[in-house]
């Protein structure tokens, strides 16, 4: 099926527009831009930069993507933002590339980003996360899968937020935010285990009451992290998802929201 151009939106004849294509009245589409098929990109829309979409995306009206980083030391260079196949970019949200030569803002696929949100200069993020509206991801920020971000959350730079977590509407992200937790707060901190999440993903009872008694030994106990893996290693018993979740911990570079 062939793409359809309204004539009345403005596209680069330098861009590549994949098959069946829709670009609604008035977007805009920059001469560097590569959409895949089954992209709809609506009215009053912007994809420049060097921007490439995955398939079936579809970017809602007044949204801009691609367009320069909102950092003092960008001076021009060449930096890109990929993004990956069925997501839904809605109105007004703001997709930043990255800010040195040749750095990636990096979009997975299936992810819903509400109206408002802003992802910033060299983020990562995962697949099949939601972020509600007007959240906000500050530079260098890396988001795994699954993870459910609530409206007017702010996370700061270089935080990284786990698989399977979800974020309470309003918080203040400075650290960062294990999987499988369940986080609120100014600033954000460990409420629990993320339990409905995990069920909605289909994780297995026995699974859930490990990481249960694992999130107990690590936020609950006062154990220091490093005494806290130990005891998970040696006392519980050992699958990938409670490696996952040592290993977060461990690698943490700004630390872990508590």
């Amino acid at each position: 099926m062939s793409s359809y151009i309204h004539p009345q939106a403005i596209v680069s004849d330098s861009a590549s527009i994949g098959e069946n294509v829709t670009v609604g009245p008035y977007a805009i589409i920059g001469e560097h831009v590569k959409l895949a098929s089954g992209c709809v990109v609506d009215s009053f829309a912007q994809v420049v930069g060097y921007t490439e979409v995955g398939e079936n995306c579809r970017i809602f009206s007044h949204a801009v993507v691609g367009n320069i980083p909102q950092d003092l030391k960008y001076k021009g260079e060449r930096s890109f933002l990929v993004i990956g196949k069925k997501n839904k970019i809605r109105e007004f949200v703001t997709i930043n590339p990255g800010t040195d030569k040749d750095t990636k803002t990096v979009i997975g696929d299936g992810n819903l980003i509400m109206a408002y949100a802003h992802i910033a200069h060299d983020c990562v993020l995962g697949n099949n996360n939601i972020l509600a509206n007007s959240a906000t991801l500050a530079g260098y920020v890396e988001v795994g899968n699954r993870v459910v971000i609530g409206g007017l959350v702010a996370i700061h730079q270089f935080c990284r937020v786990g698989d399977f977590s979800i974020i309470g509407g309003c918080s203040k992200v400075v650290q960062d935010i294990p999987p499988y937790s369940m986080c609120d707060g100014h600033p954000a901190a460990i409420r629990g285990l993320n339990i409905i999440g995990l069920k909605r993903a289909k994780f297995d009872s026995e699974k859930i009451k490990v990481l249960k008694k694992a999130f107990k030994i690590i936020f609950f106990e006062n154990h220091p992290f490093s005494e806290a893996k130990n005891i998970i290693q040696k006392d519980l018993p050992s699958f990938p998802e409670a490696e996952n979740l040592t290993e977060f911990i461990s690698s943490s570079k700004r630390g872990i929201s508590r």
